[in-house]
């Protein structure tokens, strides 16, 4: 009888918030119920690093890509370094990329994170690889270049740590995309959020932690870990009136269905 195990979609322990100590806590998480953990490449400068952990731990898979923060720092050297990496035997998406409004106001801003954005889509089409969505204060344009691509052929995707409301993940879940559901949803004000979850098929969510940020509670504001997720399972079972156990094994059967592990 196969055992079913907690899997990550989308962790950052490249992230330097984990220099202290990233081998003695990568090395625990299987012991401790994490069975794989996707790394997803954030910045220009650490495409290379996410790569590096690929090879380090049999269990960590790494998605490439660079986050829309970074999207004006992007040459097509950054682009062709995506494709290369893309085709490692351990790269399961392109990601993460999409649109981030929140803190970038202006439309030049704008205009280069969309263009990014569709480079890096374009990537993942050619790749036959899944994409990994980001989006802050973006929801109608992001949803305009994802509706777009899916139209004309992808290989699904997720969109990571979904923050908007019922109507757009409608939309999402209707092109057969994944939302990854992360440490928001134990929050007691993440009403919008827990009516998503509610509403979504389990068959269509995927475990993510977004590490060392997006903390759940009982931990929320200290820096977070794959070892997390079981919190988040126990939240969503609550909302769907099943167990956590039940929650891990549907979304560990979606992770890899989706990124073909």
């Amino acid at each position: 009888m196969k055992t079913y195990s907690i899997f990550e979609t989308h962790a950052h322990y490249d992230d330097e918030a984990f220099e202290p100590d990233r081998d003695g806590l990568l090395s625990s998480l299987q012991g401790n119920g994490i069975g794989t953990v996707v790394n997803v490449c954030a910045s220009v400068g650490e495409l290379g690093r996410t790569i590096t952990l690929t090879e380090k731990y049999p269990f960590v898979y790494g998605a490439v890509g660079v986050h829309p923060d970074d999207a004006d720092k992007m040459t097509e050297e950054t682009l062709s370094k995506i494709r290369r990496f893309s085709r490692h035997e351990k790269a399961v998406a392109i990601g993460e990329i999409g649109l981030d409004y929140y803190w970038h106001k202006e439309k030049e801003e704008h205009d280069i994170q969309k263009k990014m954005f569709r480079a890096q889509m374009d990537i993942a089409r050619e790749e036959k690889l899944p994409f990994m969505i980001h989006s802050r204060d973006a929801a109608e344009d992001t949803l305009s270049i994802v509706r777009e691509y899916v139209k004309e052929g992808m290989s699904g995707g997720i969109i990571h740590c979904f923050s908007y409301g019922k109507e757009m993940a409608r939309e999402y879940l209707n092109m057969g995309l994944f939302l990854g559901i992360g440490g928001v949803v134990t929050f007691k004000n993440a009403k919008k959020l827990k009516e998503v979850v509610t509403y979504a098929p389990l068959c269509q969510l995927v475990l993510e932690t977004d590490c060392p940020y997006m903390s759940p509670e009982p931990y929320r504001g200290k820096r977070n870990s794959s070892l997390n997720l079981p919190y988040v399972a126990q939240a969503i079972g609550e909302l769907k009136g099943i167990s956590a156990e039940e929650v891990v094994k549907i979304t560990e059967e979606n992770a890899r269905r989706l990124l073909g592990i």
